[in-house]
């Protein structure tokens, strides 16, 4: 028996001011990531899903509905999906931009391992893991598809892959609107397949 859990980050997020808008309330998505959840649903149209389900945040919600309504599900929300905390939510953390260069917070980048600015990789991974078992039990035999965002998103593979946990973010392979898609064989991971139907974006770019 087979089933899929599809992984897939939000649209572009409409944020003019190029902030890191984390856990913050009230970032929508933008015209562009708009379209971009349609492109998604239109992929994934013909996809036995069974199951929707999304981070608690407006643009994961957002990302889901068109792919929710055209399957005719409601959806599910789960709170494990959700965006990593972050000490710099509502700041400016592009390289030369102000919050990285200010010595008040220099404190906060001394270990990039767990990492010190935020949730720690290790909770993240584990917490994404159950949403993910959760939409394999609900779905079983058939196809789930949760809303999340990079961060987790990306901790989670490479959790599964085995490899070290902290990382290069600019090196994330997981694009606006990509599906990172877990293959399940009786329970058991078979495969991971990524894929990007609403094109590649640039992972070193902050607030998108």
């Amino acid at each position: 028996m087979t089933t899929i859990v599809h992984l897939l980050r939000h649209g572009e997020v409409h944020n003019p001011e190029k902030v890191l808008y984390g856990r913050l309330p009230g970032y929508r998505l933008s015209d562009r990531g708009r379209q971009q959840a349609l492109t998604v649903a239109e992929a994934v149209a013909g996809h036995d899903l069974v199951h929707v389900v999304a981070s608690p945040l407006q643009r994961a919600q957002e990302t889901a509905a068109p792919i929710a309504a055209a399957h005719r599900l409601d959806i599910a929300t789960d709170e494990r999906l959700i965006e990593a905390a972050n000490l710099f939510e509502g700041e400016r953390v592009a390289v030369g931009d102000g919050a990285l260069r200010q010595p008040k917070h220099w404190p906060k980048l001394r270990d990039p391992f767990t990492p010190s600015w935020g949730e720690p990789y290790v909770e993240i991974a584990h917490r994404m893991l159950g949403a993910v078992h959760r939409a394999a039990e609900v779905a079983e035999g058939h196809e789930a598809l949760c809303v999340s965002h990079q961060l987790p998103i990306w901790t989670l593979r490479r959790f599964l892959e085995a490899k070290r946990l902290w990382h290069d973010p600019r090196k994330r392979q997981c694009s606006l609107a990509s599906l990172t898609s877990l293959v399940f064989d009786r329970g058991e991971l078979r495969e991971i397949v990524y894929s990007e139907p609403a094109g590649s974006t640039d992972p070193k770019v902050t607030g998108a």
